[in-house]
């Protein structure tokens, strides 16, 4: 039967159900017994069923020992740390054997008795049995198949007519994902039951207590004994009666007994395992035990499934971040980008539409809204979610604006973009859902003639029409967003870096042009200067000749020795490529073979030269070079009387400053402090922050300058 949305009584309180104290019901189902004990002398203080038959008129007040014939003390004694249910050994009166487990509440000990399976299954075939249908969830394919192989398994346990494996989904509601049924019983497979046909205290419960069974709907509470202790809480008792909401319910689904295991999956309450059945029926403890057990397994190998399907959705993401993110890296500019990749860019979020606006510009792919819409909904995700990524499968109930064009975008995953003032958005069209009841879930309670609360009564399939909803957006789905803005803000940054690159490339390409017409200005001066300078040393040698030998001729070789200095530091300064260094060693080796060569043969076999490398400044090069030439000078001109001697030369550096050594083995004098190569010496040194000492040689004069390598700090 379809139908449209029916609304609720205004007037019925649809929350009565949470409310109901369903851990504290005051009295147990009769197919058990419970005795109620104080925790420090373990005497029975309260009670609940048949227990005169069993125990005789004067259970209460007995000791708890006594009455079920074991040593409870040490039971507690020997109780795993955590606490929990503890199974007592099997109790035996007359012809009747009874399960014994026992519960703390408080200050108080809960033993519930039951009647033990005639046939109880044994531990070799349990585990037998449990190893069988493990294995087989072991082999499902998948979360679905898992779940209908476990629906067979917990029927071939119980024995009842009916199990159904039912998930809760995100708003508490819950669907039937597996069935196993006797043929002659219609199906709930798929139906979907609202979130009030399990209220928010039961599903407490069912994480707390694994199993829950009703023998029978038609049952008659058993009432714990004296009323004072009918606020006992018994959430841990299995034989605890249920509400009388509850009965009625499984009453008007037709069910004479009914069974519930839970699937708690990571302490959540994932699921059920529910179990109908149309006449009476008994699920003993052993076989309650060994579904809890198998309830386990089921969660585990859910989980094991739920991660392998999300490591696969992973696995794809990845992959298709890996096609995308090289076209974010192009050179040409972000739109660009994004015009060459939004086919993929749609369909690495499986959206059926995607969108890029950036100012007025709107790139779409797929199924879209008009352009103004897109603007629109960029413009209000910015205002209600920032520049965090948004994702919704129903956009309509969100921004009202959108329910127009829900047939294109009803589910809306958007990602602004924190470089740019881009934002990204991916579409998915309405998908109407045709959603199976199990009769209709707006009347999932009533009020009775007797304004009391009731259960609806029918659970016909009725069938309702959802829209404005599209497939929801997996947090897979949403992480990859996430990274995808990363790679956008990467690929920002590194298209802002090439940029800065090409503009500073092209910088060192301008300075480049200038240095090298620097370069060639400079060589062209330099060469006019050695011509030059060649000019006048081939006039001061011409002069020389023509004054004959004399003090003139002398004074004109000595000039000419210094104009030599002045033009091998400048063909040293071109010809090296760092002109505003050079190596203060190799420059006075070349200017010594240079004066080697003026001087004549007989010197230069007697000039020795040994020269540590020192960087400095060319102009100080230059410096040097001079005071070198004219120490040289004075010691030919003095040290042997014009004869040939041994000159040594000696280069040194000392940390920050330099010693720069000539040396002869003459007579100790290098002649008057007032000529003019003198006084352009002490200029020279003056410049170069310097200082001369003259030693005594033994035999021979001994000239040193220390200077430091650098130019002295000034200001």
């Amino acid at each position: 039967m379809a139908s449209q949305s029916i609304p609720t009584d205004p007037g019925l309180d649809l929350t009565v159900c949470d409310r109901e104290p369903i851990h504290i019901p005051g009295s147990i189902q009769p197919h058990g017994l419970l005795l109620i004990a104080d925790t420090n002398t373990l005497a029975v203080i309260a009670g609940a069923g048949d227990l005169e038959t069993l125990f005789g008129d004067a259970w209460l007040g007995a000791s708890l020992s006594t009455l079920i014939g074991q040593d409870v003390s040490a039971l507690l004694a020997s109780a795993p740390i955590g606490g929990g249910t503890l199974m007592g050994a099997p109790m035996t009166a007359g012809a009747a054997s009874f399960d014994v487990s026992i519960h703390r509440a408080g200050d108080r000990l809960l033993v519930e008795l039951e009647s033990a399976s005639p046939a109880p299954m044994t531990a070799g075939a349990t585990l037998n049995w449990l190893d069988t249908f493990a294995t087989g969830f072991e082999r499902a394919t998948g979360v679905q198949a898992l779940c209908e192989r476990a629906a067979v398994a917990f029927r071939a346990l119980t024995g009842f007519d009916r199990v159904m494996v039912y998930r809760f989904l995100d708003d508490d509601a819950g669907r039937v994902v597996a069935e196993d049924r006797d043929p002659a019983l219609s199906t709930f497979m798929h139906h979907h039951f609202p979130a009030s046909d399990i209220p928010r205290q039961a599903r407490a419960l069912y994480i707390r207590n694994r199993t829950r069974a009703i023998p029978t709907v038609d049952y008659v509470p058993q009432p714990i004994r004296p009323a004072t202790f009918a606020d006992t809480d018994l959430s841990d008792v299995a034989v605890r009666s249920v509400s009388p909401i509850h009965l009625r319910y499984l009453r008007n689904m037709g069910v004479g007994a009914s069974a519930s295991i839970s699937i708690v999956k990571d302490g959540l309450l994932w699921g059920l395992v529910a179990c109908h059945h149309a006449e009476p029926r008994l699920l003993p403890a052993d076989v309650r035990l060994a579904a809890a057990t198998l309830a386990s397994g089921l969660a585990r190998q859910i989980r094991a499934k739920e991660e392998a399907e999300t490591y696969r959705e992973r696995l794809r993401l990845r992959a298709a971040e890996d096609a995308v993110v090289p076209h974010l890296n192009d050179t040409v500019s972000l739109a660009q980008s994004i015009e060459g990749a939004k086919a993929e860019l749609r369909m690495m979020l499986a959206g059926d539409g995607f969108a890029f606006i950036q100012g007025r510009t709107v790139i779409s792919d797929g199924t879209c809204p008009p352009p103004a819409a897109i603007a629109d909904i960029a413009a209000w995700t910015r205002t209600h979610a920032g520049m965090e990524p948004f994702s919704t499968h129903a956009l309509g109930s969100v921004m009202h604006a959108a329910q127009v064009y829900a047939d294109k975008a009803s589910g809306l995953l958007a990602m602004p973009l924190t470089d740019g003032g881009g934002t990204l958005l991916w579409f998915r069209v309405e998908e109407v859902e045709e959603i199976e009841w199990a009769g209709n879930p707006h009347k999932s309670v009533q009020l009775d003639a007797g304004e009391t609360l009731t259960p609806r009564a029918s659970f016909e399939t009725w069938t309702e029409a959802v829209r404005g909803r599209s497939r929801r957006w997996t947090l897979e789905e949403v992480e990859a967003a996430h990274r995808l803005r990363r790679a956008f803000h990467d690929a920002h940054q590194a298209r802002q870096l090439r940029m800065l690159n090409g503009q500073l490339q092209q910088t060192v390409a301008e300075k480049d042009s200038l240095l090298q017409q620097k370069d060639l200005l400079m060589k062209e001066v330099d060469h006019r200067i050695q011509n030059s300078l060649q000019l006048v040393s081939a006039f001061l040698s011409l002069q020389a000749r023509a004054a004959g030998p004399g003090e003139v001729a002398d004074q004109l070789r000595e000039a000419q020795a210094r104009m030599a200095a002045v033009a091998q530091v400048h063909r040293r300064l071109y010809r090296d490529d760092h002109i505003e260094t050079v190596d203060l060693s190799r420059y006075l080796e070349e200017l010594s073979g240079d004066m080697k060569v003026s001087l004549g043969k007989d010197w230069a076999s007697q000039m020795t030269i040994d020269l540590a490398p020192v960087l400095v400044a060319t102009d100080r090069a230059v410096n040097i070079g001079l005071v070198m030439t004219e120490l040289v000078i004075n010691a030919t001109k003095y040290a042997y009387d014009g004869a040939a001697g041994p000159i040594a030369i000696t280069l040194e550096q000392h940390r920050a400053r330099f010693r720069l050594i000539v040396a002869d083995e003459g007579r100790g004098k290098s002649g008057h402090n007032a000529g003019f190569g003198s006084r352009m010496m002490s200029a020279m040194i003056d410049r170069l922050d310097g200082e001369m000492d003259l030693t005594d040689n033994q035999p021979g004069l001994r000239a040193i300058l220390t200077a430091p390598v650098g130019a002295a700090k000034t200001g």
